[in-house]
């Protein structure tokens, strides 16, 4: 995937771990952007590591990995900021 469309689903698998997982947290859109990409890539290593595959498209199997990875990354971000 070239890095416009790692933006773009980094944009929606943050939006959808903050939609699982609410609450408030500084920063807003730009790092629920962050959050997403960074976590795209945290759930493809972790898919990658278990066996299970990595993200290669936009596909749902893909899209879930993603999502997991943002919201492991959610979580740790909470917690360090708290």
């Amino acid at each position: 995937m070239g890095w416009l469309s790692w933006i773009l689903f980094g944009l929606i698998a943050g939006i959808v771990a903050k939609l699982i997982m609410p609450g408030r947290d500084p920063g807003g859109f730009i790092i629920t952007i962050v959050i997403g990409i960074v976590g795209a890539l945290l759930g493809g290593w972790l898919a990658t590591q278990f066996g299970l595959g990595d993200v290669t498209g936009f596909d749902l199997r893909s899209l879930i990995i993603a999502v997991v990875g943002a919201l492991i990354l959610l979580f740790l971000y909470r917690r360090l900021r708290s």
